[in-house]
């Protein structure tokens, strides 16, 4: 199902034009009226960010999300600002699919780009872009780090943006390491304290920038779209050591049964990989310092985070600011014998999304339907007024964030390569891979998806309306990204 903003935001805007026209008084012949000023963006992505998070983790079971030793202040004040939603959802479990998704509206099964070694800019030529979309209704749109994956030269692509600055890279002593810290030998799934301060840092230097663009105050009222793309917590895991000292040396492990994939059919299995990073921590009696490593570079992007919201706070636009942030997908640390994101379980499909609109928004509420990152590009085309220029494949979120109990009649896609897929509903997860092999779970008994439901019981009655949610037809692969055609993208 495609959704199309029937111009229900885009009519509502020009509706609340046309009121405040008429309530207010006839405007002197040497003065013009104004129209109400169109809403700013604050657009956050932080890579890798599971929902180890402090706002995700207080009133729930760590088998169902969350982390007891995470600290997250500034993630969670900005929870509190807004909408939290409890229940959202990646469109595929890897950067590059993700993130198109997020800034097209269209699912991997509309793009064909379903993983990472494939050429999302060659994907996005003949469909809007999101930030594309703002810029051409008016917006001055800058952006810096990572949003789209990689280092694609389509970034340098003025449709676009109107200023881009690349993500700043690690800082040196990571280059130094060679991969070998944690002494896995496993490249970049590495991590360490570093002897630096956090101005060595890639994201600090990102934000420093990002600080200056909002606190900014150019001549003109053209409203502002501004997105940053933190990095952290991506591998490989190094921050400086003072967050590190932050974290309890033994931290609580996740939860993972020993028979755990004893009940999942074999392409679960295979998508596990138990024999593959796993079973290198485990083996090396590494667990315990990988999940310390992982909640250090949290408490560190969570630090960035705080910057931004204070330059924003200082620059006396808050009050007219949309703030999304968003974490591209999940992340596993040893449940399901699994390390990094590539399944469609609950650890790499949940991510964090938060919403402020003001005006639209009431603080501190928290919305528990199940909701997809491919929402955000309708979602805030109905927000700021912007008239789409094609079609979605997810519906707007206006409806929660206007009351987060309304009626929801929508599920999340998750796919992960072509033909594998997962629908998330309120209460159970369908899983189906491309040869057949199928699991369900019920997240309201199971929130940890031990008990696959296919293999213990008979069908329950969730099974059949999940099915039908499954995509019927999926795009063919979108062209790897070895086979990138020669472009020359306009501008710098």
């Amino acid at each position: 199902m495609r959704f199309v903003l029937s111009s229900r935001g885009v009519a509502v805007f020009a509706l609340a034009l046309l009121w405040l026209a008429a309530a207010r008084p006839a405007p002197a012949e040497d003065a013009p009226a104004k129209a109400p000023a169109r809403p700013d963006v604050l657009f956050i992505a932080v890579d890798d960010l599971n929902d180890w998070i402090g706002c995700l983790t207080n009133d729930r079971s760590p088998l169902a999300g969350g982390h007891p030793d995470t600290h997250t202040p500034h993630l969670d004040r900005l929870a509190a600002r807004g909408t939290l939603f409890t229940n959202a959802h990646c469109a595929a479990p890897a950067c590059n699919p993700s993130r198109l998704a997020v800034m097209t509206g269209l699912r991997p099964t509309t793009t064909g780009l379903y993983v990472n070694d494939q050429d999302w800019y060659a994907a996005s030529q003949d469909v809007p872009v999101l930030t594309e979309t703002f810029k051409n209704a008016g917006y001055r749109v800058r952006a810096g780090g990572k949003l789209f994956h990689g280092g694609n030269p389509g970034l340098k692509d003025e449709r676009f943006w109107h200023e881009y600055l690349p993500l700043p890279g690690f800082p040196v002593p990571h280059e130094a390491k060679g991969g070998t810290a944690n002494g896995l030998g496993r490249g970049h799934f590495d991590w360490a304290p570093l002897e630096v301060g956090d101005e060595a840092m890639g994201d600090t230097q990102l934000v420093d920038w990002a600080t200056g663009v909002i606190k900014d105050d150019p001549a003109g009222d053209a409203p502002r779209f501004t997105a940053v793309g933190l990095y952290r917590p991506h591998l490989p895991w190094f921050v400086p050591q003072k967050y590190f000292d932050a974290v309890p040396e033994n931290p609580t492990l996740p939860a993972a049964p020993k028979d755990d994939l004893s009940d999942l059919p074999p392409a679960g299995v295979r998508m596990a990989k138990p024999d593959g990073d796993h079973a290198a921590v485990t083996q090396a009696d590494q667990w315990g310092a990988a999940v310390r490593a992982y909640l250090a570079n949290i408490r560190y992007a969570d630090g960035q985070v705080g910057r931004l919201l204070d330059a924003l706070d200082a620059s006396g636009r808050a009050d007219n600011t949309i703030i999304v942030l968003w974490g591209d997908h999940g992340w596993h640390l040893g449940e399901k014998e699994h390390w990094r994101k590539f399944t469609l379980w609950e650890r790499a499909t949940r991510v964090p999304l938060m919403i402020v609109a003001p005006g639209v928004t009431d603080a501190g509420t928290r919305c528990d339907a199940p909701v997809e990152l491919t929402s955000l590009f309708p979602t805030l085309c109905d927000l700021c007024g912007v008239a789409p220029a094609g079609e979605f494949d997810a519906p707007s979120l206006r409806p929660l964030l206007e009351d987060p109990d309304a009626a929801w009649e929508h599920v999340a896609v998750t796919t992960h390569g072509r033909g594998n897929t997962s629908v998330r509903g309120p209460r159970f997860r369908l899983i189906h891979y491309k040869d057949g092999g199928e699991e369900l779970y019920d997240h309201a008994a199971d929130p940890g998806e031990y008990r696959n439901l296919l293999t213990h019981a008979d069908r329950p009655p969730a099974f059949g309306p999940l099915q039908k949610r499954l995509p019927t037809d999926y795009a063919p692969n979108a062209p790897s990204d070895k086979d990138r055609p020669k472009r020359r993208p306009q501008g710098r």
